[in-house]
């Protein structure tokens, strides 16, 4: 039995009437640009995350980009973030013309290490910028510390754990800004590329606001440079419906987590650890593997759906290359990108396909794997 690494079409099937509905309702009233329905989904996303105000744009990657110009993070700055997480995080940094610096990771959670952090602050430093990767929390706490004393802005990367809390607190509404992606594939996910911010900063929400529709707050008057980047009508009525049934979208991933960790149990594989106040979101389920070719490839044999996230840490990609780091400068971030491997997770996700999932990874992990 084949299993993919996510399935699109289980959710879409299941809430089919629902999108159908609201869908149609945009198209009836023709309002495609910033409709009712944008404003509608950034109100609820807000009050989802604990947040005062919300804003909706055209992906996560933009919603990295206009937090930090809202931030005012510009020339000369410089940003701490992770070398391990997609290109999105840092590339947002470069294009305010700022630069990205790289801390280390915590190998347990992969997500920052607070004490990095603190060693990589100097006095261009002017803003934080952990990613909750796969779905569980940065170590929020420390960090936030660390930008209070430094006086630093601290923006959330939410693009993989919507859904996901940090000692009773939703992820993307404990910073300055949360930011999220809705990539189809994500804890929440539109019909195509979408993404919004979140902050209980008024200033800064009117500052996206201002930036995302080419730096205007009315038509044909611009204060700054900005750029397109509005949330389309449909996709904010299509992230309104899911939204409605997030609570249980993560319930089940989280669901499908308990059934890999029982089924793993014993195996040689480091399984995902949740650590104590934090509530995962599961974006991914990745494990830990050594001899991950061999692995990968025997999972592929059996139509098993797999995936690499990341094999090439942000401080050694060619694009990154004029920063000056090196081989060994991360080595906890360059030991996770040799060994980590994400297996098929999406909220329907059935049991007894978590079972030919974990009945192949056996086969294919045999004595060799710790």
């Amino acid at each position: 039995m084949a299993v993919p690494l996510v399935d699109l079409k289980a959710q879409t099937q299941a809430l089919k009437e629902e999108i159908r509905e609201n869908v149609l309702a945009v198209l009836e009233s023709t309002q495609y640009i910033n409709g009712p329905s944008v404003s509608a989904f950034e109100e609820q996303l807000a009050a989802y995350t604990g947040a005062a105000y919300g804003v909706g744009c055209a992906s996560g990657t933009d919603a990295l980009y206009l937090a930090l110009r809202a931030c005012g993070i510009g020339p000369g700055d410089e940003v701490i973030t992770t070398p391990f997480t997609f290109v999105a995080t840092a590339e947002a940094i470069c294009r305010c013309g700022a630069r990205p610096i790289f801390a280390d990771i915590d190998p347990i959670t992969y997500n920052l290490d607070p004490a990095a952090v603190a060693r990589a602050v100097t006095s261009r430093t002017r803003a934080i910028l952990p990613v909750h990767l796969f779905g569980h929390a940065a170590d929020m706490d420390p960090l936030l510390q660390i930008a209070r004393a430094k006086g630093l802005k601290l923006i959330e990367d939410n693009a993989q754990a919507l859904g996901g809390t940090y000692k009773g607190c939703p992820l993307g509404g404990i910073g300055d800004v949360g930011c999220f992606s809705f990539y189809p594939s994500k804890t929440l996910g539109a019909a195509g590329d979408a993404g919004a911010i979140v902050t209980n900063h008024s200033d800064i929400a009117e500052k996206v606001r201002r930036l995302r529709d080419h730096g205007s707050s009315r038509s044909y008057y611009h204060e700054e440079h900005g750029l397109n980047s509005r949330l389309d009508t449909i996709q904010a009525a299509i992230l309104s419906v899911k939204l409605r049934h997030m609570d249980r979208f993560v319930e089940q991933r989280n669901r499908v987590a308990a059934w890999y960790d029982e089924a793993l149990e014993g195996l040689p594989v480091k399984r995902p650890v949740v650590m104590e106040g934090c509530g995962h979101a599961f974006g991914y389920y990745t494990i830990e593997v050594d001899n991950r070719a061999t692995v990968q490839a025997a999972l592929n044999a059996r139509r098993i759906g797999n995936a690499v996230y990341y094999p090439l840490s942000l401080h050694l990609q060619p694009v990154f290359a004029y920063l000056g780091y090196g081989l060994g400068d991360f080595p906890k971030s360059e030991y996770a990108q040799g060994n980590v491997l994400s297996l098929p997770m999406y909220p329907e996700l059935a049991r007894a396909q978590v079972e030919e999932v974990v009945g192949a990874l056996k086969d294919a992990v045999g004595q060799k794997v710790r």
